[in-house]
């Protein structure tokens, strides 16, 4: 049976990993004069780091402000199981100076077109391409690469809390069945240091 199953090849997303570059590449977006929604999408990208369509598929009602929650369904995440994600209080000013715009929406990313469809696969590309960057620099879901590279290299956090933030399913059953939980409480703070770390990148603090 040797060669009769095909192994998926996996392509490596191209990402921004550098924290000094990483920090002008969040100036360039927070510049950037397109569309808000688009501006606001990669911001989130950055600061949340989910699948591109976990976000731009994102309705109102699945965030908790006073809580600091935001709840996926599981119909949106590639393993078709519910997450939560914690909101630092950067990515929460984000989404409620959007909500000024499209608060009448039950979309959070509504496209310009319609407010019952999301901003386009190809919106926040085009954008990432109208700064000046290449395909081979950077793709909206290599926001993921970036923060799972930085986060691990700063040996602050558990990786599996890293793991769980980025929605991932540990692959081992053995291991699947002794990880302890969503490592919610690490994960809060982790994702408010992250925050905090990504505005010291963007004023050129990269120590």
């Amino acid at each position: 049976l040797q060669g009769a199953l095909i192994t998926p090849k996996v392509t490596p997303r191209s990402a921004i990993t550098d924290p000094k570059a990483f920090g002008v590449h969040l100036e360039c977006i927070a510049s950037y004069d397109g569309q808000p929604t688009t501006r606001t999408a990669l911001l989130l990208m950055a600061y949340l780091f989910p699948r591109p369509g976990e976000l731009r598929q994102a309705e109102w009602r699945e965030f908790d402000f006073d809580k600091a929650i935001w709840s996926i369904p599981p119909e949106r995440m590639k393993m078709r199981r519910a997450h939560r994600s914690p909101l630092s209080k950067q990515a929460i000013k984000l989404f409620q100076d959007l909500r000024r715009i499209t608060g009448n929406s039950v979309l959070v990313f509504p496209s310009v077109r319609s407010n019952s469809r999301p901003i386009s696969d190809n919106a926040m590309t085009t954008a990432l391409r109208t700064m000046g960057y290449s395909k081979d620099q950077v793709v909206p879901h290599g926001f993921r690469a970036t923060a799972s590279t930085l986060l691990n290299e700063s040996g602050k956090w558990n990786p599996d809390a890293i793991e769980r933030q980025l929605g991932h399913i540990e692959s081992n059953d053995v291991r699947r069945a002794y990880a302890r939980g969503e490592h919610w409480s690490e994960r809060i703070k982790m994702m408010n240091w992250w925050a905090n770390y990504l505005d010291r990148l963007r004023a050129g603090d990269d120590g």
